[in-house]
């Protein structure tokens, strides 16, 4: 029995809502004729697969879960789309794409993983020399929030800022930014946080008298709880930028 699979099992899918603000980042970058994108963090690609609707281009998706990625395999394929999405198990801790490999580099949630600007740092070599990355992450909407939910995402997302925080390294790290936008503040409720709850309720009653299974349930609803108590403070944000190549950035440093 994996109870993290159970516990999370189709929230990694886009619902209409969620579709609708990754159009609005994907229509803030000009036409591109068949672009080649880079995935990072594909999971089991809900995004992936739309991206490569939209663009009509070809996608390299990256991600170290060799489930989520056979998942994707085989969504790709039931969609008509195998020939354009190539999957790699990889870290992306030791990418070795060549230098100006590709015209968009997105990025769902996954950033974090090393670091903002370590990302847009190391990232920014991939890119063609007028190329585009696309940043969804977890954002402050408001600055200054309470300690106790500051602590709690803190050690899950330790770089999480404020959007006007993440436009200024943006600048700083050698890119033109062309839109950042926050989601609305009751998006995660309402397509994450509120359908969880519900999913743990269930958990919860199938699972009575199961210690361990209703200890690993325990942490889903610490984060339900904050949601509740705290939602005007945090949530996510869309950041779209291009490489400035009159940043004076060199290219490998």
């Amino acid at each position: 029995m994996d109870i993290q699979r159970m516990i999370c099992a189709g929230f990694d899918s886009l619902t209409p809502a969620r579709l609708t603000f990754l159009h609005k980042a994907f229509h803030t970058l000009p036409p591109l004729d068949r672009p080649r994108i880079l995935d990072l963090g594909c999971g089991r690609g809900g995004p992936t697969l739309e991206l490569a609707r939209l663009s009509g281009g070809e996608i390299i998706a990256i991600d170290t879960d060799a489930e989520a990625l056979d998942a994707l395999a085989a969504s790709a394929a039931s969609a008509g789309l195998a020939d354009r999405i190539h999957i790699r198990k990889h870290s992306m801790d030791a990418l070795d794409f060549a230098q100006d490999s590709f015209d968009i580099i997105w990025a769902e949630a996954s950033i974090h993983a090393i670091g903002f600007e370590e990302g847009l740092r190391d990232w920014r070599r991939m890119l063609k020399p007028d190329g585009f990355l696309v940043i969804h992450e977890m954002a402050w909407l408001r600055p200054d929030p309470p300690a106790e939910i500051a602590a709690y995402w803190m050690r899950y997302f330790p770089g999480i800022r404020t959007v006007d925080e993440y436009t200024s390294a943006i600048r700083r790290g050698g890119y033109r930014l062309l839109d950042a936008f926050a989601l609305p503040k009751d998006f995660w409720w309402q397509n994450f946080f509120h359908p969880l709850e519900l999913r743990l309720q269930a958990l919860n009653s199938d699972f009575q008298g199961n210690d361990e299974a209703l200890a690993a349930l325990r942490p889903h609803q610490r984060e339900v709880d904050l949601c509740r108590q705290y939602p005007d403070w945090y949530g996510s944000a869309y950041l779209v930028m291009q490489k400035d190549r009159g940043s004076g950035k060199e290219e490998g440093t």
